[in-house]
């Protein structure tokens, strides 16, 4: 086993692998930016070292910077989290060559599952339905040939039709094209978006399912030829391609369903030759069949939803299956039980827009209760910087049925306190609780047949805070409590609330 790990990656996800390392007794290393410098990740770690440098490409992309501190410090393993290097295969064939293990598949299955086409053509072999498309053939670039192209095939396969990114991920080069006289501009736009993304402009084409869910499985393989899932978890809630509400199991499911589901993608990650923790996303159409998307090659975000429902820790299973172990458990030990639900806790204001918030975090009250669990980077005091994503911490829950789980969501979401910064938090509550969400009618464009407003309050977040504490102070809020037979006048201090910690 590894007796010290380096976890490439920041904030929340670096802090939850830093907390199974040190149940496993192995030591943990941190490494910062000079943003980060404050970073709860580097206190919670046994040791810390400074990229210097403020931007991602300055210091968390820095593989030659990553890989020189795990030899100088002696780390054994190099765990990269989610995004950054976690889906490099060249990082993890330099972890390779430097003789550190990377916790993560082989680099082979990361080239061939980071470009979507030859994902998409490897799974269609193996018998995995996919959704209907094509690749263009030739130059991508634009240009009138090209249109003429995308044109007539588009005609074939029918409008709305979904222009992405070969290599996507997180929602990035990808445009919806409902009808011919958006193709160039479409077209141009995906590229663009592309380019800048991932350094790479091509882009496929397929059916746009527009009344679709975005289900995914959780699949695990070791070294030893066993390959497992762990179930599915329902993502169909997002915005503009982003991931907000995941939830297993999935309402929309039969227990035949599930199981096709299943197998297709353990057939998948089988024809890969896949090694350690995995998704395969799938989209189901509103007659039950499923087609699949992409594979995750890393932990997704969304992970804790599938440790709840199965009580398994997946990073801890990431760590033996990279120390050559055999996976912790077969596909007959695993169970769903009851239902999970995550969002995602983002620097964002929802009434502008969705705009980045940025300062310093000045209180930070987390619910807390039964089955409610929050991964969380920030702390009160935390600087929330413009260099990385605005993602602040996952909220998740688990309750005996999706009734449960729901009222849990929405009772922790109000307790949740962030102030110094503005959140999405009411954004969530609002979503939550939405009358379809709670019948379970989503699907993929749930946010855009059900918008959300959000209103503008006049008085700042803070300032409306301080006033009330200051408007309690002077007696304004008191009120009458029964204290056994009697009847006595509280004030602030004495009332309930999240607030009073501070």
């Amino acid at each position: 086993m590894f007796s010290k790990i380096l976890i490439a990656n920041r904030g929340e996800i670096a802090v939850r692998i830093m907390r199974t390392c040190q149940e496993m007794g192995i030591r943990c290393v941190a490494v910062y930016s000079d943003p980060d410098r404050r970073g709860m990740h580097v206190g919670a770690a046994d040791e810390a070292y400074a990229l210097d440098g403020v931007t991602s490409g300055e210091t968390y992309l820095r593989q030659d910077k990553i890989i020189e501190i795990a030899k100088r410090c002696g780390a054994d393993a190099i765990h990269p989290g989610f995004g950054f290097l976690s889906e490099n295969a060249s990082f993890a064939e330099a972890c390779a060559k430097a003789g550190i293990t990377f916790i993560g598949p082989k680099p082979d299955a990361i080239r061939s599952m980071g470009d979507k086409i030859i994902a998409k053509e490897t799974l269609s072999k193996a018998g995995v339905p996919t959704v209907p498309g094509f690749t263009l053939e030739g130059d991508t670039a634009s240009g009138d040939a090209v249109i003429k192209q995308l044109k007539k095939r588009c005609g074939e396969i029918g409008y709305p039709v979904l222009i992405k990114a070969a290599a996507g991920g997180g929602g990035k080069g990808m445009r919806v094209v409902n009808s011919e006289g958006e193709m160039s501009e479409a077209l141009e736009a995906a590229q663009r978006e592309a380019n800048s993304a991932f350094g790479d402009s091509r882009v496929f084409v397929e059916k746009y399912l527009s009344k679709s869910r975005h289900v995914e499985i959780q699949v695990f393989g070791d070294t030893h030829g066993n390959v497992v899932h762990l179930f599915e978890r329902e993502c169909s809630i997002q915005r503009r391609h982003q991931k907000i509400v995941e939830e297993s199991p999935s309402i929309a499911l039969t227990p035949e369903l599930r199981e096709r589901m299943g197998a297709a993608a353990v057939a998948a990650a089988k024809a890969i030759g896949y090694v350690n923790a995995g998704t395969v996303e799938f989209m189901v159409d509103d007659v039950g069949e499923f087609y699949f998307l992409e594979v995750n090659t890393r932990l997704q975000v969304e992970h804790p939803v599938t440790e709840l429902v199965t009580r398994r820790d997946l990073v801890k299973a990431q760590i033996l299956v990279a120390a050559g172990e055999p996976l912790p458990f077969t596909q007959d030990d695993l169970r769903q039980e009851g239902c999970a639900m995550e969002v995602r806790i983002y620097a964002e204001d929802a009434s502008r827009g969705f705009l980045p918030s940025t300062g310093t975090i000045g209180v930070y009250v987390e619910p807390v209760g039964p089955n409610i669990r929050v991964d969380s980077g920030i702390a009160a005091g935390s600087d929330v910087s413009v260099h990385y994503d605005p993602m602040l911490a996952k909220l998740i829950v688990w309750g005996r049925d999706r009734g449960e789980a729901i009222a849990r969501m929405d009772r922790a979401l109000r307790e949740y306190v962030i102030l110094g910064i503005t959140t999405n938090i009411d954004f969530l509550r609002a979503v939550v609780t939405h009358p379809k969400h709670v019948a379970g009618e989503i699907h993929t464009r749930f946010l855009d047949e059900n918008p959300i407003a959000m209103g503008n309050d006049d008085v700042p977040p803070d300032e409306a805070w301080i006033a009330g504490v200051l408007a309690a102070q002077s007696g304004g809020t008191r009120q009458t409590s029964r204290v056994g037979d009697e009847s006595v006048e509280v004030g602030p201090w004495q009332t309930a609330g999240a607030w009073k910690a501070y």
